[in-house]
């Protein structure tokens, strides 16, 4: 592996990005096949969303070794907004709004403050 990739500061970022990718998936997928029995549906999100833990654990495990909670969280949120806005565009054809990206802004915003130290 890359040393980049091995990174303490890196690895968790990556790890939460893929988690944050099956997790989405897990929420969202079902929307496009409504057609699918409710049960179905929340077996295969089980199976996705078991995917995504496995991800985030380690994630937040080894991430705490160099960022603080409240860091690995707003890393966590800004990744799933990210992500969100890509899948919603990309999968489930809904365009993305101005107001949706003063939202994402604001979201940007705070985090900004979770990292900046005084």
């Amino acid at each position: 592996m890359p040393p980049l990739l091995a990174s303490p500061y890196v690895s968790p970022v990556l790890l939460l990005v893929c988690s944050n990718v099956f997790m989405t998936t897990a929420w969202y997928w079902h929307l496009r096949f409504r057609e699918v029995p409710l049960w179905q549906v929340v077996l295969i999100s089980w199976g996705l969303a078991l995917i995504e833990y496995c991800l985030a654990v380690p994630a937040n495990r080894w991430g705490a070794t160099v960022y603080a909670p409240a860091q690995l969280k707003t890393i966590q949120e800004v990744i799933t907004l990210v992500v969100f806005a890509g899948f919603s565009w990309l999968y489930l054809n809904q365009p993305l709004a101005w107001n949706h990206l003063v939202g994402f802004a604001f979201v940007g915003v705070g985090a900004f403050f979770v990292f900046h130290r005084w």
